[in-house]
């Protein structure tokens, strides 16, 4: 059994990351379908041992990989292979890891299992988005359980969606290097920019892929991808800064902001390995966290 385990440390892949909406814990999700509990507020504290930084409850949450996470005041919902489930913070604090729901969107055919790849929360209208390998975005009502339309205009994979806060509108991007604006009032699309067309943006050896979207304002862009640094770059295109992680590819990035935890204000970075690199400030790594 031992062998087993670091035999999956070896091999893993964290795909994603939530905060708890305390602020206090973090969940991260990985290739083996499994997601890993850590108290932010042990490992940060200055009697911190390096059981600290362990997982304080770790579960298997789906069959595959767990590629997206996002959290509520309440819940945490998690993303696979074609399913999303919900659980209750309340009940994985108290090591009660068990599903409180789980969801299939309406695939095309019986056989389709596309993997989910992005999860957004719409507040507003108390919804939730999925979207991946079926090239479709899928909105799911909370409050029933339903959902209630699917947009499509993607020609491949999505990989990533934000939300315009002024506006009820969602960005997609995904294989297709179609960067996509959906108004969700009229349940349409109603922007394309394809920025592979343009020069500035074209990349012929790495692909059309936008792997990544963002509508924050802030002066400051964080970046990572190939290889282990977290990029600092301002809005003229300027590399601030380069940080090194543990990980020899990063896939994840998560700014902790819950105004509830200022003392666990952190980034934190996961990707190509058994480790979370937490960031104090922007210029060094503190420590890791491992599953």
């Amino acid at each position: 059994m031992e062998v087993f385990q670091a035999l999956q440390r070896l091999h893993m892949t964290i795909f994603s990351q939530s905060f708890s909406p305390c602020g206090k814990f973090l969940a991260s999700g990985n290739n083996c379908g499994q997601i890993a509990i850590f108290s932010l507020s042990a490992a940060l504290s200055s009697e911190a041992k390096e059981e600290s930084k362990k997982p304080i409850v770790t579960f298997q949450a789906h069959d595959g990989p767990v590629y997206s996470m996002v959290s509520t005041d309440r819940h945490l919902f998690s993303a696979g292979d074609g399913e999303v489930k919900a659980w209750l913070w309340a009940e994985i604090l108290k090591k009660g890891c068990k599903e409180l729901w789980c969801r299939q969107p309406p695939y095309r055919t019986s056989l389709e299992v596309p993997e989910i790849n992005a999860l957004l929360l719409v507040p507003k209208e108390n919804s939730l988005i999925l979207a991946g390998g079926d090239c479709q975005l899928h909105t799911m009502d909370l409050e029933t359980g339903t959902f209630t339309r699917a947009l499509r205009g993607h020609t491949d994979y999505i990989h990533c969606l934000a939300l315009r806060d002024r506006n009820p509108e969602v960005l997609s991007g995904g294989e297709d290097g179609a960067v996509r604006l959906w108004d969700l009032r009229m349940a349409k699309e109603v922007q394309t920019i394809e920025v592979y067309k343009h020069e500035e943006c074209s990349r012929p050896h790495n692909g059309r892929w936008i792997g990544c979207l963002a509508t924050d304002s802030d002066w400051m862009i964080l970046s990572a991808g190939q290889g282990p640094c977290v990029n600092q770059w301002q809005l003229s295109g300027e590399l601030k800064a380069q940080v090194p992680g543990s990980s020899p590819g990063l896939l994840s990035l998560s700014l902790n902001q819950q105004p509830s935890a200022p003392e666990c204000k952190v980034l934190t970075a996961a990707g190509n390995s058994c480790r979370v690199d937490v960031f104090t400030n922007l210029g060094y790594r503190a420590f890791s966290l491992s599953f």
